[in-house]
């Protein structure tokens, strides 16, 4: 195991909770996924992933987490730390967020509070990685202080590596 803290699984921001995944999140979760216009993971699925989500946690320490709008309490997407394509000590942030979200300010604000959880672990830097092709993505990760690293290509296309010095 590492030698960093403990990411804090419970953030709280003006409009926003972030919390650990519970097994009521599989069908909004399989929602957003579906989203993305590959087909819609059955629940049964998602509720493997959910698992899979919360067993990486349990050995990582970081974690991958479902924002919820305070206000009216409704699963609007996630925000979180994962190893992706990075490494525990330098993780990723990764974000998704319902298309009905975007355009509110919502990911910056999860990802301002994700970028203090992973100060208090003790991280010196993040990653991020993104297609090309997502601008409103890198407009968000722009706005959080990332800076581009290099581009990659994958199955997908071009990828844009950003990275963030932590204090």
């Amino acid at each position: 195991m590492s030698t960093y803290e403990t990411m804090a699984f419970h953030l709280e921001t003006e409009r926003l909770t972030l919390r650990p995944w519970a097994e009521s999140d599989a069908a909004e979760f399989c929602a957003l996924l579906a989203e993305r216009g590959n087909g819609t993971p059955t629940v049964e699925h998602i509720r493997t992933s959910i698992a899979e989500l919360l067993a990486a946690t349990a050995t990582t320490g970081i974690a991958l987490l479902p924002i919820q709008r305070r206000a009216e309490g409704d699963f609007i997407g996630y925000c979180g730390l994962i190893i992706g394509r990075s490494t525990v000590e330098e993780p990723e942030i990764a974000y998704e967020l319902f298309q009905r979200a975007h355009g509110h300010g919502y990911a910056t604000e999860a990802g301002r509070a994700v970028l203090d959880a992973a100060v208090a672990t003790g991280r010196k830097r993040l990653w991020s990685t993104v297609g090309t092709w997502n601008t409103p993505s890198l407009r968000v990760l722009e706005k959080l202080g990332f800076e581009r690293d290099h581009v990659s290509t994958d199955d997908s296309g071009e990828v844009v590596w950003l990275t963030r010095s932590l204090p």
